[in-house]
């Protein structure tokens, strides 16, 4: 048998049990006078904090030449590998980074990436950062895989890109 059915009610324990009730009540109709918090979305957005990890950019010199040196040091440290890095040899006249290499082809698979931020800790000249960005949408999931001209920011110095950088079409990479 239970134990409470052996004994009378205690009207101490009554009582704490209606205070509990009350305290329970006063909070709900607390809650229920004040006015809600409604953010008007798309023309009001939140802000993010500082450390926020959001869409990825790849960042260049004040001069104009890309910071990746391709070294694939971000590639190799992502944990699911959704970074594709092919580098290639910089030239006299084809100068596309200030080191030996650059990156021919950047890619990032975003449906992957789980923006733990561990390409931006690998890279040794801060060349990929996650920005604040956090409205990742899109109909298709092709336009989810950022190409190297969808991830280079603009260029500083008001120039074009480097004479000479290769275009990233997967298209004529995969025919």
């Amino acid at each position: 048998m239970d134990e409470r059915s052996d004994k009378p009610d205690n009207p101490q324990s009554v009582f704490e049990d209606i205070r509990g009730l009350a305290r329970g009540m006063r909070t709900t109709l607390r809650g229920a006078m004040t006015k809600p918090i409604t953010i008007e979305y798309p023309e009001a957005k939140v802000p993010v904090s500082q450390r926020y990890r959001g869409r990825h950019y790849l960042r260049r010199y004040d001069n104009g030449l890309e910071r990746c040196i391709g070294c694939q040091l971000c590639s190799a440290n992502c944990p699911v590998g959704c970074i594709l890095v092919i580098a290639a040899e910089n030239t006299v006249e084809h100068r596309v980074s200030p080191g030996e290499r650059y990156a021919k082809v950047y890619e990032i698979n975003e449906l992957r990436c789980i923006f733990c931020g561990y390409c931006e800790e690998a890279c040794p000249v801060q060349a990929i950062t996650l920005g604040p960005e956090y409205e990742l949408s899109d109909t298709s999931r092709d336009e989810f895989i950022y190409t190297k001209e969808r991830l280079l920011e603009p260029d500083p110095s008001g120039t074009e890109t480097p004479a000479g950088t290769p275009k990233d079409d997967r298209e004529s990479r995969h025919s």
